[in-house]
């Protein structure tokens, strides 16, 4: 599933899981389609936050067995955390706050 984020100032698109955990994250059902109205936004922002760093100080998951791949596995590019694929969600709720525009998402 793909998730259709949206206010007044623009869209953004974002996995479905990814987008799920970050709206439960916002103290939101994570239901698809959904809505913050402008009001809400400034708390939902908070939460969001908060949860994020939480998540920052938890500890790292255990590194992969050592076998064959082992090459492979150095070759990787870093993961991308949650915080990271927050950021363009965080920079549109802060333009909605700003410009006090609701925030909607439905299936992309």
């Amino acid at each position: 599933m793909i998730v259709k984020f949206s206010t007044r100032a623009g869209a953004l698109t974002m996995h479905g899981d990814t987008a799920v955990t970050l709206l439960k994250a916002m103290g939101h059902s994570g239901n698809v389609p959904g809505a913050i109205l402008a009001a809400g936004l400034p708390a939902a922002l908070a939460d969001l936050r908060k949860a994020l760093e939480e998540q920052a100080h938890a500890p790292p998951p255990p590194p992969p067995a050592a076998g064959a791949d082992d090459d492979e596995e150095r070759e990787r590019e870093p993961p991308v955390t949650l915080r990271m694929r927050a950021v363009p969600l965080i920079d549109m709720i802060e333009t909605a706050i700003a410009r006090d525009s609701d925030l909607m998402w439905d299936r992309g």
